[in-house]
């Protein structure tokens, strides 16, 4: 194994191109210095979809105004380092699903390195009687659905008027969220036309949100919280019983005690005092219920829950009541999970790719980063410190000739080509991303973008300004 030359590029390819992988290729185009200060990279960002932002684009909810703010700044790294003399730094290819279109053993033939940075876009399991009837939904097939996914159906079943939402973190605020809201409260947002459609013709009336936990255990972030409560025509319902005992002024962070600060001022709302308003949905949050059983007879018809109490370690253990709700459709919410991919190793208990710091157990060479490396828990915050870690190992690794020099020198798109893969790239993206902003412009409702969801239409808008010059 020897370390590239002084006059020869470090050659990595970066699987996935959502936050992970973007910060992961910034980072390290930033880090290649500490090899010497001739040192260059180039680095390849695959991603199976046609456009790139991962999750951002795929996995939160339209109406989030901060995200606009997180695309941006990827956007703008994406951007700067696809400027470049000779060849850009970063090479966005989409399209591409590595395992099928490109072996991992390819790559590695034509790259120093290798980092996965493919997230976890599955559902955790919900070990319980029932979760299989037709009316349970896994949230992350929801959110995919109204985020205009291009891999997901274009409708979504939403003729029930009593709807349960488990969990209690920001995905499942998300997913009730858009649940309640009033479709002409969305119609500003980039939510996709057939999106919109469908949540016009929703026939929900109450939806449920249930924790295991207590209020002072939430998982969410002030942000979202503050947003559940200006949802416009929706009364928010809470249950004085879930607050006993539970006093804002000894939350153990300043995050919480706003946070449960808000709960109480909730409290207080007309709809929670027996007063009607008029409103024509209501969002009802319920804590310490742990769901034991989806109940129906061919498909969902109720759902029942043990309440639950705090132990002195801070656990929590049932209490040997149990409730019914008689909703019929359920949204579960309780976790991400990862998916293998091909020739690499996986840990199919945790959903994640075996390593240490990053390192890929058993593979010189490989790396990962971000939620197939730790799991998806955490903010964006902590993508940036994971990739930092990863690319810190990959430098060291470098330094000490313990990357493989690239025996097979030729394009990996002159390979993709010869499968006939249609790679999309950034120039591509920017004429997807000009052409979605027109159709928000010319819309009825004056929107920022309105998304193309069918794959071949994007592929088709990527490559035909591309293929033309």
């Amino acid at each position: 194994m020897t370390a590239p030359t002084s006059s020869s590029p470090l050659r990595v390819a970066i699987v996935g191109a959502g936050p992970a992988g973007i910060y992961a290729g910034n980072i390290l185009s930033n880090a290649v210095s500490e090899l010497g200060p001739n040192r260059r990279v180039e680095i390849d960002l695959f991603e199976s979809l046609p456009a790139p932002y991962g999750l951002i684009r795929y996995g939160v909810a339209p109406d989030h105004p901060r995200i606009k703010g997180i695309v941006n700044s990827l956007h703008e790294m994406l951007d700067a380092q696809a400027i470049g003399a000779d060849r850009r730094v970063i090479r966005f290819l989409g399209n591409i699903e590595v395992g099928r279109d490109v072996s991992i053993d390819e790559l590695q033939e034509r790259y120093h390195a290798v980092i996965l940075a493919t997230g976890a876009i599955r559902d955790a399991a919900l070990p319980i009687p029932g979760v299989d009837l037709p009316g349970s939904h896994g949230a992350a097939d929801f959110v995919s659905w109204f985020d205009g996914h291009p891999d997901v159906p274009r409708t979504w079943p939403l003729a029930d008027e009593q709807v349960a939402v488990i969990g209690n973190g920001n995905v499942a605020l998300d997913v009730a969220r858009i649940l309640a809201k009033l479709p002409e409260n969305l119609r500003s947002t980039e939510v996709p036309d057939n999106v919109l459609a469908g949540l016009e013709a929703s026939a929900v009336t109450d939806v449920h949100v249930f924790g295991r936990r207590g209020p002072a255990d939430i998982k969410f972030t002030p942000i979202e919280l503050r947003e559940l409560g200006e949802v416009a025509g929706v009364d928010l319902v809470l249950d004085d019983a879930d607050f006993a005992g539970v006093d804002p002024a000894a939350a153990p962070s300043n995050q919480l005690k706003i946070m449960l600060r808000t709960l109480t001022a909730w409290r207080e709302r007309p709809e929670n005092r027996g007063s009607a308003t008029g409103n024509r949905r209501r969002l009802h949050l319920h804590f310490w219920h742990a769901p034991v059983e989806i109940t129906g007879s061919g498909r969902v018809e109720g759902i029942r829950f043990e309440r639950t109490a705090a132990n002195a370690d801070g656990s929590v253990s049932g209490t040997g009541e149990y409730r019914d709700y008689p909703v019929t459709a359920v949204y579960r919410a309780v976790g991400y999970f990862g998916s293998p991919i091909v020739d690499v190793p996986f840990d199919a208990r945790r959903g994640v790719v075996p390593n240490e710091g990053g390192r890929v157990d058993g593979i010189p060479g490989l790396y990962a980063t971000g939620w197939i490396k730790r799991g998806p828990v955490g903010l964006i915050g902590h993508t940036k410190s994971d990739a930092t870690e990863t690319i810190a190992h990959l430098i060291e690794d470098a330094a000490a000739g313990r990357l493989t020099d690239p025996v097979e020198p030729a394009d990996i798109l002159d390979l993709l080509a010869e499968r006939e893969v249609e790679v999309t790239t950034w120039d591509g993206w920017l004429d997807l991303d000009a052409h979605e902003r027109a159709l928000g412009a010319g819309h009825e409702h004056v929107r920022e973008r309105v998304k193309v969801v069918p794959r071949e239409e994007q592929v088709e808008i990527s490559r035909a300004g591309v293929l033309a010059r």
